[in-house]
């Protein structure tokens, strides 16, 4: 008797243990499925990305920005949305194209260049903007100031104008006899203040170093073929390209190919031109703005708001030089400039 009660307790202790594991299990089972279900419903962030260039030939930019969000933890498709659009250098999509980005309340827009940053501001002034290429932030109107921009704007400014004033010292370095220069402007994305200081650094630097200099407006293909053959005709001996921008870079080969066809040793803004043919450039790394504009996206996505976010100026520069095309002009780059580019082009 004593024996059956005793296996009769035991099995009714074993009962209760196997009931409150089932219970248990049960009660995991149902947390981890509504924490399935709570993640799927989680919304998926959207982003807006606005340039005039087309996405492929900017494709080292565009790489370095979805770089910039798999270092953050984003991958397009996965965990974020992008609505991209390129006006392609059709000035009359770009305001279109903004408000098309505002209507569709993305999270956030990374706006490209004076003109995209503008537009998209006078689209929405409540969808966070986040600017690449933003020039001179402050003056153009977009934000307060860079410490506190105040708005809905926030992001990374280029405001560089002695880079230009420094491109008229390496031009007069690698051409010792240089005295006339031509300074081709223009592009699009260059706002009318960001031009104004760009000329003063370039005037400065021209006047010390006894150059005189001959601008040239180059807002098209069209432009830089005809300024082309006009500082031929007008003997220049070196030319300073500040023409950037969507209109422009499209024909980045053919531009290069007319520099080195007129054998007048050219210097460009960014590495592109250089990697493409041209002689020289010293500038912004864009890359590295591109990449360090996915960390505003980020801080934004997580509850920043622009107005706080303070806008950074650029920390990396680069000067690049190809031996290549300096060959092909029959220049001879002295060994102390040489010395000093971040990369050469052999």
């Amino acid at each position: 008797m004593t024996f059956w009660i005793l296996d009769f307790r035991f099995s009714i202790r074993r009962s209760k243990r196997k009931k409150i594991f089932c219970l248990t299990l049960c009660a995991l089972l149902l947390a981890l499925h509504v924490s399935a279900e709570a993640q799927q419903a989680k919304k998926i962030p959207r982003i807006g990305y606005l340039t005039g260039s087309s996405l492929s030939a900017a494709g080292a930019r565009t790489a370095a920005f979805h770089q910039g969000l798999r270092e953050v933890g984003y991958v397009e498709g996965t965990n974020i949305f992008i609505e991209w659009r390129s006006w392609e250098g059709k000035l009359d999509r770009q305001s279109v194209y903004a408000g098309d980005l505002a209507r569709l309340k993305v999270d956030a827009i990374v706006a490209v260049g004076a003109g995209d940053i503008r537009a998209a501001k006078e689209a929405t002034a409540t969808i966070p903007i986040v600017m690449i290429n933003g020039g001179d932030a402050v003056g153009s109107g977009f934000v307060a100031s860079l410490a506190r921009p105040g708005g809905n704007v926030t992001g990374l400014s280029t405001l560089a104008p002695e880079l230009s004033g420094k491109r008229v010292e390496l031009l007069k370095e690698i051409v010792p006899k240089l005295s006339r220069a031509a300074v081709f402007m223009g592009g699009g994305t260059i706002s009318r203040i960001d031009r104004e200081q760009i000329k003063k650094e370039i005037d400065i630097a021209a006047a010390a170093l006894g150059v005189k200099l001959q601008y040239l407006d180059s807002d098209s293909l069209k432009d830089i073929e005809t300024a082309f053959q006009a500082v031929i005709k007008a003997r220049v001996e070196g030319v300073i390209m500040e023409a950037a921008g969507p209109i422009l870079i499209p024909h980045r080969t053919k531009i290069v190919e007319l520099a080195l066809k007129s054998r007048l040793p050219t210097i460009y803004r960014g590495a592109e031109e250089v990697e493409a043919g041209g002689l020289i450039s010293y500038g912004v790394n864009f890359p590295d703005l591109y990449r360090r504009a996915a960390i505003y996206v980020d801080k934004i996505l997580k509850g920043a708001k622009p107005a706080d976010l303070p806008v950074e100026q650029p920390t990396k520069f680069e000067f690049i030089i190809n031996l290549k095309a300096a060959k092909q002009i029959g220049l001879t780059i002295p060994p102390n400039v040489l010395a000093r580019a971040d990369k050469i082009i052999r």
